[in-house]
């Protein structure tokens, strides 16, 4: 195969040719996936922050039938946004592991599955997570802890969203999940596939192991707003951190600041509601 595609190589011009043969490489086709589809997710949230009065206005329906089915979809379409602006950048790491193994094995003649099928099965998972936080959203609001504008209405709800978050960080499913984030490679080592299915189901488990650590740091954006393009970066750099390998003392140092800031929203709530004295 490789032969037959040096051979057809060699009819381009120089500058397709090198163009052709860049892009047949993994490592390339991975780097290519893993900035497109994150810019487009940051696009398409760039693109709902300057319109978001239009998205608030299908928000405040809470019940799915008609304009409220418009709103549900346009909600995931945001959520789903999100993760691939936050997370894909996070999976960059094990996605550009993958592409170096199946890089290596492309030059040795054996057959490899394009990385794209690595990134689809990934964000297959937290596509998932998105339709289950759209309904989460759709649930606050309705209990009236976010208001139209997607943002928290209640300084209890953000401070124990913050301290749960703040837990997790120190939880042993955390640790579990984050050590196969940060060392893709015996993942994939022990269950190399050269299928497209099993180069999915590959992404599927490492979506999985990624979900399993970010999950809690994701739903602060209930606690700080929905569309708060700010904490959505600041976030996705902290996870992105996190998956480097930077050690335990980095994860318990933003658990704490989380449970700090949390303990700080709920005593301003308490703070706000406590009864003036009289005099």
């Amino acid at each position: 195969m490789s032969e037959v595609a040096g051979h057809e190589l060699s009819h381009l011009s120089p500058a397709a040719s090198r163009m052709g043969g860049a892009f047949a490489r993994p490592k390339v086709i991975a780097a290519a996936c893993v900035v497109a589809l994150a810019g487009l997710g940051w696009l398409y949230l760039g693109l709902q922050a300057a319109s978001i009065s239009a998205l608030t206005a299908l928000c405040q329906a809470t019940v799915p039938s008609s304009a409220g089915v418009v709103g549900f979809a346009l909600v995931a379409l945001m959520w789903g946004a999100m993760t691939l602006a936050m997370m894909l950048p996070s999976a960059a790491p094990m996605i550009l592991t993958y592409a170096e193994i199946a890089d290596t094995a492309a030059r040795k003649g054996e057959p490899v599955v394009s990385p794209f099928m690595i990134a689809a099965g990934y964000s297959a998972v937290w596509f998932g997570f998105a339709g289950a936080a759209t309904l989460a959203q759709f649930a606050f609001t309705r209990a009236a802890l976010l208001d139209s504008s997607m943002a928290s209405a209640s300084g209890l709800f953000s401070g124990a969203i913050f301290i749960a978050a703040g837990i997790y960080q120190f939880s042993a499913l955390k640790h579990a999940c984050l050590r196969q984030c940060q060392h893709p490679f015996p993942f994939f080592f022990a269950n190399w596939a050269t299928t497209p299915r099993g180069v999915f189901r590959l992404g599927v488990r490492q979506g999985l192991y990624c979900l399993g650590c970010c999950w809690a740091m994701m739903l602060v954006m209930f606690a700080v707003g929905v569309m708060n393009v700010i904490w959505m970066a600041a976030l996705g750099i902290v996870m992105t951190i996190e998956k480097i390998g930077t050690g335990k003392r980095f994860t318990y140092g933003v658990g704490v600041a989380l449970i700090v800031g949390g303990a700080a929203f709920v005593l301003l709530a308490v703070a706000a509601h406590w009864p003036a004295r009289i005099i």
